[in-house]
């Protein structure tokens, strides 16, 4: 009983964030994809959602929020006070083998240009 509870009030908070998610700027739309690096899996959806798994040795993070704003070329995930900025030294770029950009110290390349719904993809 108490892990429907627990899988109720988790599925509550994940329809919350996503219900509150802001389609992304027109002149944001390139950081949509899913982007891929050593370590980091972060998918950015058009809708303004992100999917976000980093692994550092034992320990891994794990991000699933809306975009509550840009600043500069950086964004803010989160929502209520409870905010993570993701650093983005080199923003999206394409390059001759595709397109690439830099957050918080990892570089990456987008895998996937056409992100619709972040389930079922593959963890890093």
């Amino acid at each position: 009983m108490r892990w429907k509870i627990l899988a109720t009030i988790a599925a509550a908070a994940v329809l919350t964030f996503t219900g509150c998610a802001k389609p992304l700027p027109p002149e944001k739309l390139h950081y949509a994809g899913e982007w891929r690096g050593e370590g980091m899996l972060l998918i950015i959806s058009p809708e303004g959602t992100v999917q976000y798994e980093r692994k550092n040795g034992n320990s891994s993070t794990t991000i699933n929020a809306p975009i509550s704003e840009f600043d500069g070329n950086d964004f803010l995930v989160g929502m209520a006070g409870v905010t993570t900025r993701f650093v983005v030294p080199v923003p999206p770029h394409e390059t001759p083998t595709g397109w690439e950009m830099t957050v918080d110290g990892v570089e990456l390349k987008r895998v996937d240009e056409n992100v619709e719904n972040a389930e079922g993809v593959e963890s890093v």
